[in-house]
């Protein structure tokens, strides 16, 4: 591998290790393995049984869950072109499923189409994510990677109790009702966050507004060796080249091992396992001249099983910085929207009457959705976690909003006949 071609690729690099190792791994059985419930938040299966489930794949959902994970990143390299960017679908989409449970008519509709559930039914899709989830949790004795879910509401709220007992059978989810106006509620919330991504992400709540009714998060916590590590003392400062053409001494690790590859038109891709090999990171390099978002906008589900069937194993010399990063917090409101679920943050439309006994149109809606996520790659492997946090508001009680309107800039103005909607004068003031 040249060195010349290496070529800012972070921000492929570190969305394929949530990419690959869980989107990719999916089953969609008509009822959950196991049958978890509220009692059993942390159901074991044997690695045999994992691989079963794994390989009962419904290829249909596994290519949406895919669909949206690219879609969303190219989403968000568009926002943050020059940047970093680090996410992990498979947490989005968790918790954006277990308020899609509650959504109903037209905020159903829209959710289902942004987040590539048009097609399931509920209890096809809720049984798919608690089996992945089962699946990749007991996959490899190796590797240590845990999924948790927790719904969080305001004291006194009346909340439907199949919404609950849904997200307690599929999610696991913890539920709790808590004071949200009490001083320690944000840092009981940011506190379990921080647990269940081991001291990795805290703090992803600043505070609890006023009118906030719900909190449904996820978190995911990933740590896995290298099935064929780096040796340390190879490491050595060498050239990574900036999207701007300048260049970084960073620590570049390297190796000589055989790997599955892939050499495509205008980038090449090494997989680097895990463990026993379930997992991996799958390493995506543009070739030198071609734009790293030109190689992600080429990438669909589609072209991504192109990839995975054509990979071929290879003598690979490898050499590839040894980081760390942190994505977000992310604000993930506007992409969403982009996507196609605006009807979701409309505090007018948006109908979560499956969640809270409201009629449309008074039911409580999505206000924020927050994403962070972080990764450390060195030498012996990767410690990776992210957590999604869905907050839900409600309306306050109507209060007469007095709107200020203060002319004391440079104006446009028109004078017209309302009754035949004719204009009669226009004008611009730049100096009264």
């Amino acid at each position: 591998m040249r060195k010349g071609r290496l070529i800012a690729v972070f921000v492929v690099l570190t969305i394929i290790v949530f990419l690959a190792n869980t989107v990719f791994l999916c089953s969609c059985s008509r009822e959950p393995a196991g049958g978890t419930s509220k009692e059993e938040p942390d159901e074991k299966i044997s690695v045999e049984e994992s691989d079963e489930v794994a390989d009962s794949i419904d290829r249909n959902l596994v290519s949406a869950n895919t669909g949206f994970g690219f879609k969303i990143f190219k989403e968000l390299i568009l926002e943050d072109s020059n940047q970093n960017v680090f996410i992990s679908p498979l947490s989005i989409l968790l918790a954006l499923a277990m308020t899609y449970n509650g959504a109903v008519g037209d905020t159903n509709l829209a959710m289902a189409e942004a987040l590539q559930f048009k097609g399931f039914d509920l209890e096809e899709l809720n049984s798919g994510f608690h089996d992945l989830m089962v699946s990749i949790k007991n996959a490899d004795s190796d590797i240590e990677l845990a999924i948790a879910n927790s719904i969080w509401y305001k004291l006194d709220y009346s909340v439907k109790e199949d919404f609950i007992e849904r997200n307690e059978k599929y999610y696991s989810s913890e539920v709790n009702e808590i004071d949200f106006a009490a001083p320690e509620a944000v840092d009981t919330i940011n506190g379990w966050i921080e647990e269940e991504t081991r001291g990795k992400i805290d703090k992803m709540l600043s505070e609890i507004p006023a009118d906030a009714v719900m909190y449904l998060i996820n978190a995911i916590y990933f740590k896995g060796n290298w099935t064929y590590q780096f040796d340390e003392g190879l490491t050595s400062d060498d050239d990574f080249y900036l999207l701007d053409g300048t260049t970084k001494k960073v620590p570049m690790m390297s190796q000589e091992e055989e790997f599955l590859y892939y050499n495509g038109d205008n980038f090449s891709v090494a997989r680097l396992p895990y463990g026993q090999e379930k997992m991996a990171m799958y390493v995506i390099l543009p070739d030198e001249g071609v734009s790293i978002d030109t190689v992600i906008e080429s990438l669909d589900a589609e072209k991504w099983n192109e990839i995975k069937e054509s990979f071929y194993s290879s003598k690979v010399s490898l050499v590839m910085p040894r980081y760390k990063m942190e994505y977000g917090i992310k604000l993930l409101n506007d992409v969403l929207i982009n996507l196609g679920m605006g009807i979701a943050f409309d505090p007018h439309l948006a109908d979560f009457s499956g969640i809270f006994s409201r009629e449309p149109g008074e039911s409580p809606w999505i206000s924020r959705v927050l994403h962070k996520a972080v990764i450390e790659v060195n030498e012996k492997g990767s410690e990776a976690a992210a957590a999604t946090v869905v907050e839900m508001m409600e309306s306050a009680m109507p209060v007469e909003e007095i709107i200020e309107f203060v002319v004391n800039r440079p104006f446009f103005f028109v004078i017209a006949d309302d009754r035949s909607g004719s204009i009669i004068f226009m004008g611009k003031v730049v100096e009264p």
